[in-house]
């Protein structure tokens, strides 16, 4: 075996390696903090995780893993199906972000570049996980089911507000963490 195709194997065995990381710490973040990752009032802590994007082409896989098993734990298919689309849909989009920050600033990663990145992930699931709410689990608790455009602007509101709090609360900690643990590495 060439050296070449000894580095290859290393390197998608460590991709592979970190994308289920990722999705493991998506999914106990998720449960742990299950009271607040779930219904029309959330900030699912695990959405800071979008930040490893930055870092790793696995933060895409681990990212939309992570989230399709925890929607697994919410009970309704709509939300397993487009719950986990909409973080797919935001992961794909956060990417071409990600690579124009590496490529113009050569991979640092500083605070207001870092404020992109969970662009995406709050856009696509204010628009998104409202109508997973609506449909998928019959929450109209923001209101009554005769007025179900305002019940979905107020959980669209929720929602964003929830997804900033994660991204932008809790996604610099998780940049801070990826520094130390890649400085520690070299």
């Amino acid at each position: 075996m060439s050296k070449g195709s000894i580095r290859n194997k290393n390197m998608k065995i460590q991709l592979l390696t970190q994308g289920a990381i990722i999705a493991a710490v998506y999914v106990v973040l998720s449960l742990m903090t299950y009271q607040f990752s779930y219904l029309e009032i959330q900030c699912r802590v695990a959405e800071a995780l979008c930040m490893t994007i930055f870092y790793t082409p696995a933060g895409v896989w681990g990212v939309i893993l992570g989230c399709f098993i925890t929607n697994l734990f919410g009970g309704s298919w709509i939300d397993i199906v487009f719950g986990t689309l909409a973080t797919v849909i935001a992961a794909f989009l956060t990417k071409p972000i990600c690579k124009a920050i590496q490529k113009k600033y050569a991979n640092n990663l500083d605070f207001k570049h870092s404020l992109l990145i969970p662009i995406p992930t709050v856009v696509v699931n204010a628009v998104v996980i409202p109508f997973v709410l609506y449909y998928g689990y019959g929450v109209v608790s923001m209101g009554s089911a005769e007025a179900k455009w305002a019940v979905l602007g107020l959980m669209a509101f929720s929602v964003a507000a929830g997804e900033i709090i994660s991204c932008y609360v809790f996604g610099p900690l998780i940049v801070n963490v990826m520094k130390i643990v890649e400085k520690g590495i070299r």
